[in-house]
């Protein structure tokens, strides 16, 4: 690989990654993680029409008057434990993020820092395992909150008085944001990889579809 386009795709795979942590941290602060509508039947929606909706701080209410009730999940310990969940992994997932783009900027074959291209090689690797394992924990925290959800929607045993709420949109731009973040680490990982270990590679594969064409 020359070193044009490795410096191109670790570019990329910078810009890439860092646009999936800034989709993740702007879902944080983001309302409508799950949201519920009730009402516009009886003739007077104006009047009986209500939305439902929650994130990782609060749940509200708001009805066609556009009056927003809120409760704060003002408590720690009172918090539901799937709601634990999802924080603990989106910030250890954030805190991999941070660590990560520093030590992927030093790597760069574009940046003057980080001293010969074999140390820098080494840092860029450790940043982008930095990057892999923080996108797969930002996925676990939006795949667990989606299961949650889903989970409580469609059981067959929820009663008619207990909200079926669905997924927002920052459940989606998440999603988005973490699979941006696992593919930038890869493209990382690519320029870095020993180009024997990625040959061999190859010859694993080419042999393996070899063997299987001749069993057939």
């Amino acid at each position: 690989m020359s070193k044009m386009k490795k410096s191109l795709i670790q570019v990329f795979g910078f810009l890439i990654s860092t646009l999936g942590w800034l989709f993740v941290s702007c879902t944080i602060a983001m309302d409508n993680w799950r949201s519920m509508y009730v009402g516009g039947k009886g003739g007077n929606w104006m009047i009986k029409a209500s939305w439902y909706w929650s994130n990782l701080w609060k749940d509200c209410i708001t009805d066609t008057t556009s009056v927003i009730n809120c409760r704060d999940y003002d408590v720690l310990w009172a918090v539901t434990p799937y709601v634990h969940g999802v924080r603990g992994l989106l910030i250890i997932g954030m805190s991999l993020g941070f660590v990560s783009t520093i030590l992927c900027f030093i790597g760069m074959d574009c940046t003057y820092i980080g001293g010969s291209v074999k140390i820098k090689d080494k840092v860029l690797l450790s940043g982008a395992v930095f990057h892999f394992v923080g996108g797969l924990s930002a996925l676990a925290a939006y795949c667990l909150y989606t299961n949650r959800v889903a989970s409580s929607a469609f059981a067959p045993t929820v009663g008619r008085s207990i909200i079926r709420y669905v997924i927002g949109a920052p459940i989606f731009l998440g999603l988005v944001g973490s699979f941006l973040i696992i593919l930038g680490s890869i493209l990382y990982a690519v320029t870095v990889i020993p180009k024997s270990y990625q040959e061999r590679i190859l010859c694993d594969r080419l042999s393996f579809c070899g063997l299987w064409l001749h069993c057939l």
